[in-house]
């Protein structure tokens, strides 16, 4: 891929783990100024450090994207230092999976906190201070339209996501920002060589998906040339959901 990334910034909310993490290394690999956004610090500058022995430039900002204010000084912060916001990945998430009956009304509103009302602050913070277009791209899932007992409020997170990204790029078109989610299946992010075969065969690609998958389809959306891909959710599950059948 040719480096269309240098020189722009890019903000990756949970960027210190699993799909973040691959997400960040990425486009640190394009030449981007990558900004980590997480609560785990630790974790995060070891990403930093990573990117920066690699070649190329990143910075940590220890972020909890369920506290408002922390979002919009993260933002303020990378502007300051960088002079630009390019693209923002909406990535950070949690997962709650509890029956129904005994997940409490805070349990479920901490899920949609973390993973769907940082969304909407983060972009409309964002979108603010993206000066000459940019690009936005929200984590959802494939539980966005489909589930499994004991996911509510994983899934209504998820599921607002998607909507509130369409509504996002309608909102957003006058000032030239793109918004597009993607929707990921199965991701291992840790000890992928303990996988199963049947693991590998309930994708029609024959193998579960890596976070590399995840990062490829961030960079797609990002590129500047591609700005006719707009308000799209984007499935990557190695063709998984589409089967009829699903091994337990």
């Amino acid at each position: 891929m040719i480096q269309n990334f240098t020189g722009k910034t890019v903000i990756i909310t949970g960027g210190s783990n699993g799909i973040g993490k691959g997400i960040a290394k990425s486009f640190g690999k394009e030449g981007a100024n990558v900004c980590i956004a997480d609560r785990e610090m630790e974790k995060g500058k070891e990403v930093v450090g990573l990117i920066e022995k690699a070649g190329g430039k990143a910075a940590f900002y220890q972020t909890d994207v369920r506290v408002e204010d922390e979002i919009i000084n993260l933002l303020d912060k990378v502007l300051k230092d960088f002079g630009t916001i390019d693209i923002l990945i909406n990535n950070a998430g949690v997962s709650r999976f509890k029956p129904l009956f005994e997940l409490s009304t805070e349990e479920w509103e901490d899920v949609v906190f973390t993973n769907l009302r940082s969304v909407f602050i983060g972009s409309r913070e964002a979108a603010k201070r993206m000066a000459q277009g940019g690009r936005i791209i929200n984590m959802a899932s494939t539980r966005a339209t489909m589930s499994e007992p004991n996911s509510e409020a994983y899934a209504s997170s998820k599921g607002g996501i998607v909507a509130l990204t369409h509504a996002l790029a309608a909102s957003l078109q006058e000032k030239g920002i793109t918004v597009n989610c993607i929707s990921p299946g199965w991701i291992q992010t840790e000890d992928y060589q303990e996988l199963r075969e049947k693991d590998h065969l309930q994708h029609w690609s024959n193998r579960v998906g890596k976070p590399e998958d995840i990062a490829k389809a961030c960079l797609y959306l990002a590129d500047p040339a591609n700005d006719f891909i707009n308000g799209q959710n984007l499935i990557i599950d190695g063709g998984m959901t589409r089967k009829m059948i699903y091994e337990e």
